[in-house]
């Protein structure tokens, strides 16, 4: 996921593998690089596991401030597994939602998520059913993790003015919603050609209308219009997100004492004279 401002060059290498996790391994992993554009060299390498969740949790909370119905209070969390604590709190501090109804099919992810959530603040409740988790929710968050055409929400479960904010659904063959419920919904997305392929839209035609945030937040476009409306918010990941966060956390690195400079570059005397450099390391 590659992106550049023309001065500052980041990328991550992410992978997903809903299998890890019956072997006690994490389903996502990543890294971070950031590197000048004018020398090449790295200027920054980090950890992008926990990194991901943050900038997932503030995205989403973000689009839903413009997209949920005025106050919204309670959220309903499909999927309890390493990002739902994220989430939550996002949608907490940006949106101001004071109720978290939890659903996982592993009872294990919503006790895990409910032991998490005990000290903040919220109100969590753990259902039975996805059914029971969006009942009486104004905010649906769908994210699991299964690679395949999924039906996480079907359309009798979406009422009049809830927003859905669908995050699971990043790659071709993977959705969570039921497309009936796209058919009814506003659909705001990152960037539509990249959502086309991995989003929830993937499995509609490559004209159908969507809004991209960016005019929502900028005021070229409208958000929610009315009480009754659906909002979808069509969440992959964009680059440009991962970019941000990089330099957000460079930005800050140098004055919190664990800023650290490590010398990834082979740096000879001569930078000509590479093999030199190797020849008197290995004692030659």
């Amino acid at each position: 996921m590659p992106t550049s401002d023309g001065e500052t060059y980041g990328f991550k290498y992410v992978n997903g593998h809903p299998k890890n996790t019956a072997e006690g391994l994490q389903t996502v992993t990543a890294f971070g690089v950031l590197a000048s554009v004018d020398t090449g060299y790295p200027l920054l390498l980090s950890e992008m596991t926990v990194l991901t969740a943050l900038r997932t949790a503030a995205t989403s909370a973000l689009a839903a401030r413009y997209l949920a119905p005025t106050g919204a209070r309670v959220m309903a969390m499909i999927g309890n597994g390493a990002q739902c604590e994220f989430q939550a709190l996002a949608f907490q501090q940006i949106c101001g939602i004071d109720t978290l109804r939890l659903y996982d099919i592993d009872a294990r992810a919503t006790d895990k998520a409910a032991r998490n959530l005990a000290r903040s603040g919220l109100t969590v409740i753990p259902c039975a059913s996805a059914q029971e988790a969006v009942t009486g929710a104004q905010i649906i968050t769908t994210c699991t993790a299964d690679k395949q055409y999924a039906t996480i929400l079907t359309d009798n479960m979406v009422g009049s003015g809830q927003h859905i904010n669908a995050i699971g659904g990043d790659c071709p063959g993977k959705t969570e919603l039921h497309r009936d419920i796209l058919l009814r919904s506003d659909i705001f997305v990152e960037f539509p050609p990249q959502t086309r392929i991995e989003g929830e839209i993937q499995q509609l035609g490559p004209d159908h209308p969507v809004t991209e945030l960016w005019q929502v937040m900028t005021g070229r476009a409208p958000g929610r219009t009315n009480a009754d409306q659906i909002t979808l918010f069509d969440s992959v990941g964009f680059a440009t997100e991962d970019f941000s966060a990089l330099r957000y956390v460079r930005d800050r690195l140098e004055d919190t004492g664990y800023y650290v400079n490590l010398d990834l570059l082979a740096d000879p005397d001569d930078p000509r004279d590479l093999f030199g450099m190797v020849a008197r390391a290995g004692g030659a």
